[in-house]
């Protein structure tokens, strides 16, 4: 019997040392890996390469530039006969660690009939209209027309003229380099430039290397809102109407459609009563008027902006252009520069931000003139102002020229089409450089942050975007600039919308020891039972190694 009961004892025992292993066994290989698998954070692959590679790229600016000679204007000097073409290559410094490459491939070649028909016009405006017909010239390429230094088409004393489009009409001057000169001269003007390769790209060039012109541009950006206001402090003394409407189809609209490629625009305008500046203008007893000192305008913003409101709820940068009719009491009010001297416009803008023009009223002669006074506003000198600010905020702002060139107005336009090449180089390059920044970034925080799920969208919009960057820096070395363009465009589209998808909030996420906390209180009761019975099976193998063998 006390055999049977020890074997029986011994049996139970060894029953549960492999119920214990066993139970063991299931929760280490199968449960352990099982509950690791679904609390894992998803993580999609991102080319976390070719992310660390785009700060690397090189830039290359390509330009195609076609020099055709009329007859009587092909210099003795020149090295071979046409045609024939070259190429000159510069770097542009941008910073210590970056520059960007230029490639100017120039075309010499005389003239076809057509183009000396087109050039037999009366005035060089008519010229440049009928060579319009004739041209196709892609965006970012230049055609210059090389005129005999008699040639009675250009102004005396004008050597160079700059057409509405993408075409310039030169003397020849007396030898290969004076051409040369005015050529070089003529690529500063239509051309990009150091100082806006070097604003474009102002993210990676130290402060100090910038000029003040560089912060006063808008960043590119896909798209972006244009207010009109209307501020009248004194609606009982003044009854002001202006057809805004009607202004901005006939001289807004129609530099809207030429920037239509560079970014989308949307337009609306607002009427403000009771709305003041903020500042108390001071009042000059010789000219018996109102007076805004240069330095009392930064102050005058802050105060107007908050009576807007149209920047609270906009996903794109606002432009703001305001026209201030004064109260009575403060008529009529001018705007002084630095030096004391009236502004002409009585006007100013603020960069990145928009403008204010401040119209004045006439005084009526007679005191008993009744009130409200009705003032119709002279919506073309406003409209001349706000133009002119327009483009001063996109950077289209025209340098001082040499006085022997003559520069075409663009017209009802706005805008010519170098001008909008301007532009597209420009936001070309700092598109690249924004995506490249935008990528690093994120590939930085999904690195620091471990259990940030990355989903496969996300995924594909950052490879999208990387892809689309290639393509850009890839366009723009071959001198295909909308291409180019378009490329950067998707990049930003497609980087921005992997930056700020909303599964990539870090708030969404426990950090590793809040999970444990969670898990800890689950896991342990059934652990336990587990880690005693093997701490049980692990003494009694160290007794039974004690206990001495017996010797029959």
């Amino acid at each position: 019997m006390a055999a049977a009961a020890v074997a029986a004892d011994e049996a139970e025992r060894s029953r549960g040392r492999r119920a214990a292993l066993s139970f063991a066994a299931i929760a280490v290989l199968l449960g352990l890996p099982l509950w690791w698998k679904t609390t894992e954070t998803y993580r999609a692959a991102l080319p976390y390469g070719d992310i660390a590679a785009l700060g690397r790229l090189p830039f290359q600016v390509a330009v195609s530039v076609s020099v055709v000679f009329l007859p009587g204007s092909v210099p003795a000097d020149l090295p071979r006969r046409l045609p024939y073409g070259d190429v000159r290559e510069e770097r542009v410094p941008v910073s210590s660690r970056s520059d960007v490459a230029s490639r100017i491939e120039t075309a010499y070649r005389g003239s076809t009939a057509r183009e000396e028909a087109a050039l037999g016009a009366a005035t060089a405006r008519e010229a440049d209209a009928a060579l319009r017909a004739l041209q196709d010239s892609p965006p970012g390429s230049l055609t210059v027309y090389v005129l005999p230094e008699a040639s009675s088409l250009l102004p005396q004393g004008v050597n160079v003229y700059v057409g509405k489009h993408r075409s310039a009409l030169v003397r020849a001057g007396q030898g290969l380099a004076t051409l040369h000169a005015r050529l070089q001269q003529l690529m500063q003007v239509m051309s990009f430039t150091a100082s806006s390769i070097a604003a474009a790209l102002s993210d990676r060039v130290p402060d100090g290397q910038l000029g003040p012109d560089a912060w006063r541009h808008l960043k590119s950006s896909l798209g972006y809102e244009i207010t009109f206001s209307l501020l009248n402090p004194d609606p009982k003394s003044h009854d002001v109407d202006w057809d805004i409407e009607g202004a901005v189809n006939h001289y807004v609209q129609p530099i809207l459609d030429k920037l239509n490629l560079v970014a989308n625009f949307s337009v609306d305008s607002q009427i403000l009563y009771y709305a003041v500046l903020g500042v108390t203008p001071r009042f000059d007893k010789e000219s018996s008027s109102f007076i805004l000192s240069a330095h009392s305008l930064p102050h005058v913003i802050n105060p107007v902006e908050a009576r807007l409101g149209s920047s609270a709820a906009s996903l794109y940068p606002v432009l703001n252009f305001l026209l201030y009719v004064p109260e009575r009491s403060h008529s009529p009010l001018y705007i002084q520069d630095k030096d004391g001297a009236p502004v002409t416009t009585n006007a100013f803008h603020s960069p990145r931000w928009g403008g204010i023009m401040i119209y004045n009223v006439e005084v009526p002669a007679s005191p008993q003139t009744s009130l409200p006074l009705r003032v119709d506003v002279d919506m073309v000198r406003v409209m001349e102002v706000f133009l002119a600010q327009l483009r001063l905020l996109f950077g289209i702002s025209r340098e001082e020229l040499p006085p022997e060139f003559l520069v075409e107005s663009p017209g009802n336009e706005g805008l010519a089409d170098w001008e909008l090449d301007h532009l597209l180089w420009a936001h070309t390059l700092e598109n690249i450089a924004t995506v490249s920044t935008t990528l690093t970034s994120l590939a930085q925080l999904l690195d620091q942050i471990s259990n940030i799920v990355i989903k496969d969208d996300v995924a594909s919009e950052v490879y999208r975007a990387v892809a689309a960057v290639q393509d850009a820096v890839a366009e723009l070395a071959e001198g295909r600039l909308r291409s180019a363009f378009q490329a950067s465009k998707e990049a930003v589209t497609s980087s921005e919308r992997a930056f700020f998808d909303p599964s990539l909030l870090h708030l969404l996420y426990f950090p590793d020891d809040q999970k444990f906390a969670i898990y800890i209180p689950l896991f342990l009761p059934m652990a336990v039972p587990i880690l005693l019975s093997l701490a049980k099976m692990l003494r009694e193998a160290r007794q039974s190694k004690k206990e001495p063998t017996k010797m029959d």
